[in-house]
């Protein structure tokens, strides 16, 4: 049986309750969810399905290697660990109206940081439905994952995050 995993970032507010939505679109059986400070990095390879989700909380919060943000701990940690055969795919949280220049940047951070495994990509997101000004976290007219307004189009929510899922599945082989 395939194994799912899913690692969110912060605690408490609407980044988690969108990481225990997306948990409840999967078995749980073959389901696990951490945040990323209570999760076992040397585990990783144990999931064939490895789901990735935060906000963007400013780009110099995730530039900067400080010891508060946990992301860059998290990625520091995995860089060297082979994830060939593994897939990724992430969801982001962000503020259309209040931060259109910056939207759902942290979906463009996790692909780069991601990338260095080896792990296969998957889980684009059409740009369609959205207003905003740019993002780090697109290429054309894909997010490199969900993108989620839970301030501006939060009636869109469970829409999304169910159709988002049926493809991961159908993509992995779920």
């Amino acid at each position: 049986m395939k194994k799912v995993l899913i690692l969110f970032w912060g605690k408490g507010g609407n980044v988690e309750r969108m990481a225990r939505k997306v948990y409840s679109m999967f078995s749980p059986e073959q389901t696990d969810i951490f945040d990323v400070v209570s999760f076992d990095v040397s585990k990783i390879t144990d999931y064939d399905l490895i789901i990735l989700g935060g906000s963007t909380v400013g780009a110099e919060l995730w530039t900067d290697v400080k010891d508060d943000n946990e992301w860059n701990r998290f990625f520091r940690k995995v860089e060297d660990i082979d994830l060939s055969g593994k897939y990724v795919a992430f969801f982001g949280l962000g503020d259309q109206v209040l931060y259109p220049d910056h939207y759902v940047d942290a979906l463009g951070i996790f692909k780069e940081e991601m990338s260095k495994t080896g792990a296969t990509h998957i889980g684009n997101w059409p740009t369609e439905g959205y207003r905003f000004t740019d993002s780090d976290g697109m290429e054309g007219d894909h997010f490199f994952g969900l993108a989620l307004d839970e301030d501006r189009q939060a009636e869109f929510t469970e829409k999304r995050v169910k159709k988002w899922t049926d493809l991961l599945k159908k993509e992995v082989g779920l």
